[in-house]
């Protein structure tokens, strides 16, 4: 399968006029979760020639294959793409964009070119603050686990609630994102062992492809607990007064030179 992704990265950049910086894995298969019916869900991020920037119309900075976008070769249904133009992803990695982090932590990657990632990575602790990641995991865990209370115990909902609210203990106890594997996270943010047992227990009925799963009562005691927890504690956080509006111009303007200079292959690995 990585081969036949490489294959369709390639082949956008023909077809599109652009280049890809990066490419990775997105999803289930980075949680370390993922079943025989999971999609491969690929993300990666794109420089457009210095031509369609000069622009004084806003374009579409997004690529979603084949959801929205064509490709002239067959693409497997379980293949679902997106990207994010160079731009775009600055705009929200300076908001400290909780997806497009993932991205850059996440432990499948399909395609890396020029400097991109090694730079953006460097750039992480002085731009990305805890806050609006912590934010974006406690609603999303506090909103799935409402969705449980009234519609049932799903085992794809409750890892909605695990997963989220792991991520953001995790950035809790390091001040930043570390892990995505959710077996990691229950490792390192989990001290009780029968509420490890429980969680571990829930992820092995994930992967089985099981759909429902019995009322875990001690599970939903610490989601509670840990819901009303972390909200405290966020807004108990201070943001950084810091722009680092200047640093990303830069990277931007560096990125763009140095892919579209005349020796357009120097620097390009496939991985």
């Amino acid at each position: 399968m990585e081969e036949h992704i490489v294959e369709i990265l390639n082949q956008i950049e023909k077809e599109y006029n652009v280049k890809i910086l990066y490419a990775c894995e997105s999803g289930s298969r980075t949680w370390g979760i993922a079943s025989e019916e999971s999609d491969y869900d690929v993300r990666f991020i794109y420089i457009h020639h210095p031509d369609w920037y000069l622009s004084i119309d806003q374009k579409r900075d997004v690529l979603e294959i084949p959801k929205h976008d064509k490709v002239g070769i067959p693409v497997n249904p379980l293949v679902d793409m997106t990207g994010w133009e160079l731009t775009k992803a600055l705009r929200l990695f300076r908001k400290s964009n909780p997806a497009l982090l993932e991205w850059l932590h996440s432990n499948i990657t399909y395609f890396q070119a020029y400097s991109f990632f090694e730079r953006i990575r460097l750039l992480e602790p002085a731009v990305i603050s805890p806050i609006p990641c912590m934010y974006h995991y406690v609603k999303m865990a506090k909103g799935n686990f409402k969705a449980i209370q009234e519609k049932g115990q799903h085992v794809k909902t409750y890892i909605n609630v695990i997963r989220p609210l792991l991520m953001a203990k995790s950035i809790e106890k390091y001040n930043k994102m570390v892990s995505l594997d959710l077996n990691t996270l229950v490792a390192e943010v989990i001290n009780e062992d029968k509420l490890k047992l429980e969680i571990e227990n829930l992820i092995r009925v994930k992967t089985s492809g099981q759909k429902l799963v019995n009322q875990l009562t001690e599970l939903d005691k610490f989601i509670e607990h840990e819901i009303h927890h972390l909200e405290r504690y966020n807004t108990k956080l201070k943001s950084s007064t810091l722009n680092p509006t200047g640093l990303l111009n830069q990277l931007f303007r560096d990125i763009l030179t140095e892919v579209w200079k005349p020796d357009e292959t120097r620097n390009r690995s496939h991985e």
